[in-house]
C-alpha cells in the first residue's frame, strides 16, 4: 500500500506528498473551472497517469524482450464534458517509439500497452491508443 497525503493550500491549490519517497506534487484547478492553471489539474494527473503507466508497462515488457524503446513518448489529448456532470470524456493517446522494431515486437508491445492498470481502471472514458514506430 502507498499513502499519499494531500493538503488544500487555498485558492484551489493542493500539495500532495508521496509517502514512500517524499516527492511533492502541486495541483491547481484549470482555468475553465475557476483555477489559474498554474500547475497540473487533478484530471491532468489522470491523463499523466495513463501515459506514464502505458510507457512503464511497455518498458517492462521491452526490457524482458531485450528491446530498446528508450526515448518513447506518450502524448495525451484530454477532452472534458460538462453534461451530465463535469468529467473526463476522452483521453486520446499517441505513443511514439523512435526505433524501428520487428513486426512481432511491435505487436507484443502494442498489446502490452492495453494491460496498463490505469487504462483498465478508467471505465466510461474513451481511450484510443495510436502508435508510431521508427
Amino acid at each position: 500500500m502507498v499513502t499519499i497525503r494531500i493538503e488544500y493550500e487555498g485558492d484551489l491549490h493542493c500539495r500532495a506528498v508521496h509517502g514512500p519517497s517524499g516527492a511533492v506534487l502541486r495541483t491547481d484547478a484549470p482555468a475553465d473551472n475557476h483555477g489559474k492553471a498554474e500547475s497540473f489539474s487533478p484530471t491532468d494527473l489522470v491523463a499523466t497517469a495513463l501515459g506514464s503507466c502505458i510507457l512503464s508497462v511497455m518498458g517492462i515488457k521491452a526490457a524482458a524482450m531485450e528491446v530498446d524503446i528508450r526515448g518513447a513518448t506518450a502524448t495525451i489529448d484530454k477532452e472534458m464534458v460538462s453534461e451530465p456532470s463535469r468529467m473526463i470524456h476522452k483521453l486520446a493517446v499517441h505513443i511514439q517509439v523512435p526505433h524501428k522494431l520487428s513486426d512481432r515486437d511491435v505487436k507484443i508491445l502494442e498489446a502490452t500497452a492495453y494491460t496498463c492498470p490505469v487504462h483498465k481502471a478508467l471505465h466510461g472514458v474513451e481511450m484510443p491508443i495510436r502508435f508510431s514506430w521508427g
